[in-house]
């Protein structure tokens, strides 16, 4: 059963951008944890968002000094705008901090990251609306000027 479940879960996808580096998970059990763990470790997580209802202990990922930050909100919709605000001037913290880390974020079934059609319409309607905020920004280590909308 446990091997099942495994080949059901999505791998885990990273995203790279100038000098910032993200990883897109699955949500894990309690079963997995040890794993899902090592592989944050492996690609130099620091902090791990889940933007969904916690489903699992996260104290295993603490003790491996990975910061777990909760900011769930509904399954299928947009992040509210406290959410968007949060999540930028955690980035802003953290890639100036700890140039080369890793954030991961993860929400229930991460369906969305890999296959066609994965936006339902309130989230496309969001991103049509959108309109970037220019509050990313921080210099890499060639001194550049990076920003993220």
């Amino acid at each position: 059963m446990g091997r099942l479940a495994n080949m059901n879960r999505p791998a885990a996808v990273e995203i790279n951008h100038e000098a910032m580096r993200f990883l897109i998970t699955h949500n894990p059990t309690n079963a997995t944890l040890n794993k899902f763990t090592e592989d944050l470790k492996n690609c130099d997580v620091n902090t791990l968002v889940r933007v969904c209802d916690a489903t699992y202990d996260k104290t295993p990922v603490e003790k491996e000094g990975i910061q777990v930050i909760d900011w769930p909100f509904d399954d299928g919709a947009p992040p509210p705008t406290q959410i968007v605000d949060d999540w930028l001037k955690l980035l802003n913290t953290k890639f100036r901090e700890e140039p080369g880390c890793c954030v991961a974020v993860h929400c229930v079934a991460g369906l969305g990251r890999k296959r066609r059609g994965a936006f339902n319409s309130k989230q496309l309607l969001y991103l049509e609306k959108y309109r970037p905020k220019m509050r990313l920004r921080f210099k890499d280590t060639n001194s550049h000027n990076c920003c993220v909308q």
